[in-house]
């Protein structure tokens, strides 16, 4: 085979790097479900028994859903190295539609929207040639920061709480990072190449060291997690109490886009057509898996920017790694010490991986930005307008609180505004009246 970007999407690794790589990702991000599930549990009152059994779904899911966007069955995912997890806004909107009706309405939302994946595909393909490489570098920025916002958080805490700030979360944060720069400089082969995953266990060990880790209650509950499905009950579809969902479906979809564009990058495919032709197959890889979801109680499971960061550090293209993060991904459902095991990992230390992750998503954004000629005077005004929408509500949260709920839905997510103005801008500086020849390099990727 080829050692070429390209080929390395197929390539096969010996099984040691294959599991030492595909669970590299899956730590990395396990954050996301675990936070996902706390943060439901807490906001609508489950049970230990319900939490642990919608932990063990969630990860089961995510697993199946990984497999699906990287083997693509039927055209059901992009056959690309994604991982899958649950979406921040998607379960703040179950949240608030369990607690405004009830939780089998939550779950035939959930179940709505992902029809509407399937639905909604033919129609969108047809706009994706309006989402150039400004239009992707400059939702890849957005990215970067929203989620080295979240990773910030889970380092220092939320403010105005007690814990703050804590020096010990911050030295905790400080240990991994440097760990993980110093594996990246020193070390050779496959040991550089896990640097991300080595850090990681640096930051861990050191929090054991100084008593942050309690092994306690990893044993104490049964082997074997099934989850069984519809664990509130005969779901109820109710279209208006969907509504918000509904809509966060569409902008899933622009995030979509600019993800699988983003990893062909990585990946070294330059063809636009072929990018385009594979993201309806990542959408409707995305709404089999949120199918998935609200079958089994959770809320939408969507294709996940953070391990194309991982891709990018790693040089680590294959898809068949990020299938075996998946298998790793259902053995932590199935097998409940091993989720209890990885949720006992500080926050701080998985922040603090994440840190660097999305940092370098973020050089990715700057990188496609750099085929654009942002000296033009339309590129300038494109670039500095689509970032001025899409960071005001990432570095002032709540600034939309006081707008109706549907309007500030759609304003507050400030990845999918950045990139839908930054579509709507290039659209009409470049694709309405007399093209110039200094704005004519928008449309390449």
């Amino acid at each position: 085979m080829k050692d070429t970007p390209t080929a390395q999407v197929d390539e096969l690794y010996s099984p040691q790097r294959m599991i030492a790589f595909g669970l590299q990702h899956v730590l990395v991000m396990a954050a996301s479900p675990i936070a996902a599930v706390f943060l439901m549990s807490k906001a609508l009152g489950f049970d230990a028994a319900l939490t642990t059994q919608l932990l063990s779904a969630t990860f089961l899911v995510c697993g199946i859903g990984t497999l699906l966007q990287s083997f693509g069955p039927a055209g059901i995912g992009a056959k690309l190295p994604f991982v899958m997890l649950p979406g921040g806004a998607p379960i703040i909107l179950f949240i608030l539609i369990a607690q405004q009706t009830d939780l089998p309405t939550a779950s035939g939302a959930v179940i709505l929207s992902a029809l509407l994946y399937f639905l909604i595909v033919p129609i969108f393909k047809r706009f994706l040639r309006y989402f150039p490489a400004l239009v992707i570098g400059i939702m890849l920025l957005l990215v970067a920061i929203n989620l080295a916002q979240i990773s910030g958080k889970l380092i220092a805490g939320t403010p105005g709480t007690a814990n703050f700030g804590d020096t010990d979360n911050l030295l905790l944060a400080l240990i991994t990072i440097v760990a993980t720069v110093l594996f990246a400089r020193l070390l050779k082969g496959m040991c550089r190449q896990l640097a991300i995953l080595l850090g990681l266990v640096v930051g861990a060990l050191a929090a054991a060291l100084m008593g942050d880790i309690s092994l306690s209650g990893v044993g104490s509950g049964p082997l074997l997690a099934l989850p069984s499905p519809f664990p509130f009950g005969p779901p109820n579809f109710d279209l208006i109490a969907a509504l918000p969902l509904l809509l966060f479906t569409l902008i899933s979809m622009v995030e979509a886009t600019g993800q699988t564009i983003a990893l062909n990058e990585v990946l070294g495919k330059e063809d636009e057509a072929e990018q385009q032709a594979q993201v309806p197959n990542t959408i409707r890889g995305d709404g089999l898996a949120s199918l998935l979801g609200g079958i089994f109680g959770t809320s939408l499971i969507i294709t996940s920017g953070e391990n194309i960061g991982i891709i990018r550090a790693t040089q680590v293209r294959s898809r068949y790694v990020t299938a075996v993060g998946g298998l790793f991904l259902i053995l932590f459902g199935l097998l409940s010490p091993l989720s209890a095991l990885i949720s006992v990992i500080p926050a701080a230390v998985i922040g603090a991986t994440g840190l660097v992750v999305f940092a370098i998503v973020g050089t990715m954004g700057i990188d496609m930005l750099r085929k654009v000629d942002l000296r033009s005077h339309s590129a300038m005004y494109v670039v500095a307008t689509a970032l001025a929408i899409g960071l005001l509500p990432i570095v002032v949260p709540g600034i939309y609180d006081q707008l109706p709920s549907q309007l500030r839905l759609l304003l507050s997510n400030g990845v999918a505004m950045g990139a839908l103005t930054a579509a709507v801008l290039n659209y009409l500086f470049i694709h309405v009246g007399q093209r110039s020849p200094k704005t004519a390099p928008l449309h390449h990727s």
